[in-house]
């Protein structure tokens, strides 16, 4: 069923860097969504924005916040703007979507909660890949009892070694630049752990405690990237929830590339190889156990799980081509991130959902929150010494309606 015109929700875009293509080019994909504008403190990138995908470019911020159409602002501001910007848009009455992390220090996080609640707002964060098929089946899966009770988990976040890739020619089809200094003085956890961090609080409930180990390897790259003081680059935490369940997650750019994910139960494993890419496969492996003489030898044997699929699934929302030399762009972007292109949007879209439909957002804030602290608690234990007990909790919450248990449809 088609979105009607007057159910839209109104929504302007602030920052205009790197990542505002991921997000511009699926939201075409969700009718929920009418976009109003851009606006970014550089006026030159909010104008090959507004060119680009041919919509209105605020003059300024405070244009933006006096617009009383707008109802939903996405803050995908540099991560140390994002309580700023974050902030005002509130105190201006706006709904607020903000890219990973909340803010970069936990007390700010707590305070935009807090403002949201005072004012009856709603505030939420990326990641959303919850929402995607792929979290959506493990979830499933794990409701069915695929592999039965549940003991550990295994994720990865390793991004290869970044530093020696070409990251000063990684450029999106707009012409923006991959912002590699704010990407490095941010730090490979913050920028990823988020990711598998926020599905294993969805499918387990709140975090306990996090005992977490961090180091900086490369630390003479100062003059390389003009960051003066490089976060860890490798971080490896054990999540123990308040179910008993444990977690263990490595995030890194030294590794090579892995953004898979394990769950170990009783009757198997389920696993996915990467968190990242959309609709990736999921699995579940058992050991045959053969016995030889007195050995027992286990030969792994692995099967496709079935694949949770939302409505109107078939809809490919079509991109504008452009130019030559904007369609150019794309297929270099294309080419440098060896990767499908995932829809950024399904967080926006469920938050003006959740307006529309008067319900509860399925990225509530005190989740969002309690995820921010996981990773902060990660990325600081440098300086905390390892051990983190959790402040925060939330709610349970449900899988979407197509990706419940199948019995539950019986």
């Amino acid at each position: 069923m088609s979105t009607r015109e007057t159910d839209r929700v109104a929504i302007a875009v602030v920052g205009c860097g790197n990542i505002a293509a991921f997000y511009l080019n699926t939201l075409p994909r969700h009718r929920i969504l009418e976009l109003r504008g851009v606006v970014d403190g550089n006026t030159s990138r909010a104008a090959a924005y507004a060119t680009y995908y041919s919509v209105p470019n605020y003059s300024s911020l405070d244009a933006m916040l006096n617009d009383k159409t707008v109802k939903l602002v996405i803050n995908l501001t540099n991560p140390k703007s994002h309580f700023v910007i974050s902030k005002a848009c509130l105190e201006a009455g706006k709904h607020v979507y903000s890219e990973k992390p909340l803010a970069m220090s936990f007390p700010e996080a707590v305070e935009l909660v807090r403002l949201a609640a005072q004012k009856g707002l709603s505030i939420s964060s990326a990641p959303s890949r919850i929402l995607a098929e792929t979290a959506q089946t493990i979830w499933r899966a794990l409701r069915e009892g695929a592999i039965g009770k549940v003991r550990a988990v295994y994720a990865e976040m390793d991004g290869g070694l970044i530093y020696r890739s070409r990251y000063k020619e990684w450029m999106n089809e707009v012409g923006i630049h991959w912002p590699y200094k704010d990407e490095f003085e941010v730090g490979c956890t913050i920028e990823h752990a988020g990711y598998p961090v926020s599905w294993l609080t969805a499918f387990f409930g709140p975090v306990d405690t996090v005992t977490a180990f961090a180091t900086t390897q490369y630390t003479d790259l100062g003059a390389e990237t003009g960051v003066e003081a490089l976060p860890p680059d490798l971080t490896v935490a054990c999540l123990r929830f308040k179910s008993g369940l444990v977690a263990r997650l490595t995030s890194s750019w030294l590794a090579r590339s892995d953004h898979s994910m394990r769950f170990f139960g009783d009757n198997g494993i389920l696993s996915t190889r990467d968190v990242w890419e959309p609709k990736s496969p999921v699995y579940i492996t058992r050991d045959w156990n053969i016995r030889i003489g007195p050995k027992t030898i286990a030969v792994p044997w692995r099967k496709k799980y079935p694949f949770a699929l939302p409505p109107n699934n078939a809809y490919v929302a079509r991109s504008k081509l452009g130019s030559p030399k904007a369609l150019a762009r794309r297929l270099r972007a294309r080419f440098l991130h060896l990767r499908k292109r995932v829809d950024f949007c399904l967080g926006p879209a469920e938050l003006a959902m959740s307006l529309r439909e008067r319900r509860a957002c399925r990225l509530p804030p005190k989740y969002c929150l309690h995820n921010t602290e996981i990773v902060l608690a990660i990325h600081n234990s440098l300086e905390t010494r390892g051990y983190h007990k959790m402040t925060t909790t939330f709610d349970p919450m449900d899988p979407l309606p197509w990706a419940l248990p199948r019995s539950a449809g019986l």
